[in-house]
């Protein structure tokens, strides 16, 4: 006989049943926020394998980088901007956290949980925090955090202005937007770590030249960036 708590369950997904938060196709028994399809189609880089990849060379010479990912590839109309559009939003922070979940399995299993001290997002602003209720980078790094062991924080590495969004920018006038935004709040927690900076999509990478320079100018003693995904 199933458990109350099993039959109680079941009753209720036939009348509110749960939906793969990229394709929106109804998750089974057993599955959580994506279906077993979407989860095998992600769509991996696979940088993480690669001293040198596409994202560490991209910042090459800007930032003094030990190691650069993205863990999936962005592609108009597909799945990750689907769920990168979920966690922007639509109010589901959990994706955030799943991913980089995901994400910091495949960096422990390659033996990357012993090369950082503290895992740091990119900031948002106050305002813009309040206003989405979250930074949707700190959520990676929580799901980061939990699988590879290592702290996170959100309150070191602060934006002290608030910029438009870098979309529709070029290159030069995305560093322009974000060259002077950022600040580092304790600097006793940053001297002498080995920091990996987090953000949820890497474009130019003005974003986080700017954020990690900002880093590094107030003494971490090694500086990687993982991003959640890569566009073009």
């Amino acid at each position: 006989m199933l458990p109350l708590n099993t039959v109680v369950e079941d009753f209720i997904s036939l009348f509110f049943p749960h939906y793969c938060l990229a394709c929106s196709g109804s998750l089974v028994k057993g599955e959580d926020l994506l279906c077993t399809v979407c989860l095998t189609n992600l769509p991996k880089t696979n940088y993480h394998l690669y001293r040198e990849n596409p994202i560490r060379n991209k910042l090459t010479g800007r930032l003094p980088l030990k190691h650069g990912w993205a863990f999936l590839k962005f592609r108009k109309s597909g799945i990750v901007q689907h769920l990168l559009h979920q966690l922007k939003y639509n109010n589901h922070p959990e994706v955030g956290v799943r991913l980089g979940q995901l994400f910091g399995r495949e960096l422990l299993q390659s033996g990357f949980d012993k090369e950082f001290d503290l895992i740091l997002p990119v900031p948002l602003h106050s305002s813009r925090k309040r206003q989405r209720g979250y930074n949707q980078s700190s959520m990676l790094a929580e799901g980061l955090s939990a699988a590879m062991n290592i702290q996170w924080d959100e309150s070191i590495s602060v934006r002290v202005q608030s910029t438009v969004t870098q979309t529709h920018k070029t290159k030069v006038e995305r560093w322009e937007n974000v060259k002077d935004v950022f600040a580092v709040e304790g600097l006793s927690n940053l001297k002498g770590k080995r920091i990996l900076l987090v953000d949820d999509v890497i474009t130019t990478g003005a974003t986080l030249e700017a954020c990690g320079q900002h880093l590094v100018s107030c003494g971490c003693s090694e500086l990687s960036v993982a991003c959640l995904a890569e566009a073009q």
